[in-house]
Formats: C-alpha cells, sequence, structure tokens
C-alpha cells in the first residue's frame, strides 16, 4: 500500500522502542471543529502513545478584558512549564484557538513552541501573504464597497504577519529542535515546503471515524434517534448540512435548491450558532435570519415587497400580502441543533444526502464533509480549493456542483449518485492518520497493528 507523500525519512521499524509520552494542546471540552478532531486523535492515538491533553481555554484566551488577559497569560506559562516532561508537543493549530488578536496568538504559539522538547504542528488552516488582489479591490471600488475594501486590506495584512510570525519563526525553530509539520491538503504541504523551508511535513486530510465504528453507529441509527425527524413523513427523502452556522457554510443555497425538488424532499439543518459568535443583546443573528428569509419561514409577500424596494399598488389584495408567503418552506427546513460527537455521526448516517454549499474562502478543511465520507453517505459539494483538494485523497467519492448554483445542486440530488449506505474502503483512513501522527511524533509507525483499517484494506 502507498502511503501519502512525505517530506520526511521514516524511522527505522522497531517495535520494541518504548512508548512516547506526547502532549496535545488544542481545544477539547468546547463545542467547536478542533475540538472534535482532538477528541478522535484521542482515540487513535491511546494505544500507541501516552497522552496528555492540554485544554486551551477559550474564555481566558479569547478574552477582551484586561486582567482576564492577565489569567490567559499565566494559563500558557502554566502549560509550558510542564511541556518538559513529555517527549514530543503537538500543537493543534487553529490561529483563533490562542486568541482574538495576532499578536496575542503569535506570541502565545511562540511560548508553547519554545518549551516543546520536540514538536509538531497541525495547520488546520495555513494562512500565506499573497499579498493584495488590486483586480478585486478595483472591482469594489467602483461598486462603492468600501467596507469589503477595508475588510480585503485587512485579511491581506493579517495573513503576512501569520504566516512571518508562525511559519517564518518555525523555518528558524528547526534549526534547533526537532520540528514537523501536519496540513490537510497537498498543495499546503509544497507551501510550507517550498515558501518556508520546512523540511519535515506531512499532509492527510481529516479523519475521524473507523470503518468498524461508522458501520456500528448506522447500524443502530434511525429516525427515532432525533425526534424531530421522527415526525416526518415515512416517504421523506432527509437532505443534511452540517456544522456551526457561518455564512461562508451557504446553507441558503441547500434551501433554494429545496424549492425545485419534489415535495418529499425535506433539508435538515444539523448544527448552530458556534459559541464564539454569539453577540449581547443581538435578537436574531444575521446569517440565521438570511436562512429564515431563503426559506420564507414567518414572512408574508408584503414582507417579501419591503425586502425588494417593490412599490405596492393602491388597491391591492391586502389580505393576500398579508398572510403566509405562498413559497415558504417551514414544513420541509428543520433546524436540528448542535449535537453531540456521537449524535453527529448519528445524524450522517439518517440522510440520504449531505450537501456542502460552502463558499470560497481559502480553507484548509472540513471536518463534517470528512465524518460525511467515512460514514458512507452520498456526498455532493461545491467546488471549493478545500473540497477539490480533499476529493484528491478519495476519488469518485465526492459530487461537485459550482458554488452558489442551486439549480445545479437540485439536479444533483435528484440524479443517481453513489449508492448512500455504503461504507467506502478509504486509502487515507484512522489507520493511516494515526501513522502520520506517530512518525510525525517521534513514535513507530509500525506499533499499529491488525486491529485498523490497514491490514484490512492491505487484504481486501
Amino acid at each position: 500500500m502507498k502511503w501519502p507523500e512525505q517530506m520526511t525519512t521514516p524511522d527505522p521499524m522497531n517495535t520494541d522502542k518504548p512508548r512516547r509520552r506526547i502532549a496535545i494542546i488544542s481545544t477539547y471540552d468546547e463545542l467547536c471543529g478542533i475540538a472534535g478532531y482532538t477528541r478522535a486523535l484521542e482515540k487513535q492515538l491511546t494505544p500507541y502513545a501516552d497522552l496528555q491533553i492540554f485544554d486551551l481555554d477559550q474564555y481566558l484566551l479569547r478574552s477582551k478584558h484586561r486582567r482576564v488577559q492577565k489569567l490567559a497569560e499565566a494559563h500558557i506559562q502554566e502549560i509550558a512549564a510542564s511541556l518538559h516532561e513529555f517527549d514530543c508537543v503537538n500543537i493543534q493549530l487553529e490561529h483563533g484557538t490562542l486568541g482574538r488578536e495576532t499578536s496575542d496568538i503569535i506570541r502565545r504559539f511562540r511560548i508553547l513552541a519554545n518549551a516543546a522538547p520536540e514538536l509538531s504542528v497541525t495547520m488546520h488552516t495555513v494562512m500565506v501573504n499573497e499579498g493584495l488582489n488590486f483586480e478585486l479591490l478595483g472591482r469594489f471600488a467602483m461598486q462603492g464597497r468600501l467596507a469589503s475594501i477595508g475588510q480585503i486590506i485587512g485579511m491581506a495584512f493579517k495573513a503576512r504577519r501569520m504566516s512571518l510570525g508562525i511559519q517564518g519563526f518555525l523555518s528558524r525553530l528547526q534549526r534547533k529542535k526537532k520540528i514537523s509539520v501536519i496540513v490537510h491538503a497537498k498543495r499546503d504541504m509544497r507551501l510550507m515546503r517550498d515558501l518556508f523551508g520546512i523540511q519535515n511535513v506531512f499532509h492527510h486530510p481529516l479523519s475521524f471515524i473507523s470503518r468498524d465504528d461508522a458501520a456500528a453507529i448506522r447500524m443502530r441509527t434511525s429516525r427515532a434517534t432525533f425526534p424531530l425527524a421522527e415526525v416526518l413523513p415515512a416517504d421523506a427523502k432527509l437532505i443534511g448540512t452540517f456544522g456551526f452556522l457561518s455564512a461562508y457554510k451557504g446553507f441558503e443555497t441547500a434551501i433554494r435548491a429545496l424549492k425545485f425538488l419534489p415535495e418529499n424532499h425535506h433539508l435538515l439543518i444539523f448544527g448552530g450558532l458556534h459559541p464564539q459568535s454569539i453577540r449581547r443583546e443581538e435578537a436574531i443573528d444575521p446569517y440565521i435570519k438570511k436562512l429564515l428569509q431563503a426559506a420564507r419561514i414567518g414572512q408574508t409577500p408584503l414582507d417579501h415587497l419591503q425586502e425588494s424596494g417593490a412599490a405596492i399598488a393602491p388597491g391591492g389584495d391586502v389580505e393576500r400580502l398579508l398572510g403566509a408567503h405562498p413559497d415558504q418552506l417551514r414544513a420541509r427546513v428543520h433546524f436540528m441543533g448542535v449535537l453531540s460527537d456521537e449524535d453527529f455521526f448519528s445524524a450522517m448516517a439518517l440522510c440520504d444526502a449531505a450537501i456542502f454549499p460552502y463558499v470560497e474562502v481559502g480553507q484548509s478543511s472540513s471536518g463534517p464533509i470528512s465524518v460525511a465520507l467515512e460514514m458512507g453517505t452520498r456526498i455532493i459539494a461545491s467546488r471549493t480549493g478545500a473540497f477539490t483538494a480533499f476529493a484528491r485523497y478519495h476519488p469518485n467519492l465526492v459530487e461537485f456542483f459550482d458554488i452558489g448554483n442551486f439549480a445545479e445542486l437540485a439536479s444533483r440530488i435528484v440524479a443517481r449518485g453513489r449508492v448512500n449506505g455504503r461504507i467506502p474502503i478509504l486509502t487515507h483512513h484512522t489507520g493511516s492518520n494515526t501513522k502520520i501522527y506517530l512518525q510525525a511524533n517521534g513514535a513507530n509507525p509500525a506499533l499499529v497493528d491488525a486491529r485498523d483499517d490497514t491490514v484490512r484494506i492491505a487484504a481486501e
């Protein structure tokens, strides 16, 4: 079996090598994707190494209050002071988990990295200084979109500071100690190698659940697992979207597609607001409001006319204008709420198809699409850079449509696609992911035994 291309030489296969003591620094008890991945990673690595998870306290690290910020610095220093007890330290780096401000993120990362005897960094987002897009800036200037111009300039400067402050720092630090970097796309691996000269770079897609566990979850999952789905008609086709509600997820595209689908098709939105996006005294989140408007839930034709700025003709049918909007999808769009890890996996098994209508934001990876694939759920995704990179690891297992094209999405949903519920045999899975982490953290990848997917795939 061919393992993912690496930029390092494997350790000798000495099965008598003692268990490595590995510290993982990450969010853990939070409702966020990084915490969910760390919990999955803990299950994968525990049979082969002695682990300790250091939970990054998001209350402290993301506070704007000066007194709490002092406690945040003490929190980072306390973790750093314990790292000498381990053979290697892995940092699950999603920049925002270390703070709000760029300077805080860089400083705290360096404190932890300097304290690690050996270091591996899992970069869930790779920020690269690509300069300003003057064509886009010019277009926004002609449209008078000054706020968007400011946002683009700010993001460009932030990417420059982050890339120099994190990747540039790692490039220098590797001269003093063993450094490994794990990314989730081959393109990101090449960027780390070619732009920053990082020597030991591994790439592997996110992996959460083994085939055996996926099969077991499918066996015990039914609509009764989810009371909101249990009441739906028996012939209902369940289309799922997954993850925290955020504008870049493009869930409104799935709602618009629903209008072109037969009445027995229902959209289940699994997820809620990210805890860090909840604002004080905000009656309704702007993105939730946008989703309700797309589904015409709670709207009247008069609301629609007012939104569009159209004039209302005198003598019109006022009673009709004040009634429920004829296109409302209240009976077919269902908000399922935030789920535990296990229920999230079960939700994938429940659905006839999983839809990922994200817009392009430069994202490097996606946890929900990885879980959907491992659960054997049919996947239809927008053609973003992250999803096309993901599909290269899993050929012919992802169906694509153009970003925002709800008509194409609707056609793909009703067309014949990959058989839903058939758990695929993957070349990149929890077994190969475990090997990557063991090698990146100085442990012996040959420790991964026959219980894992690795040997089973070779046999099949």
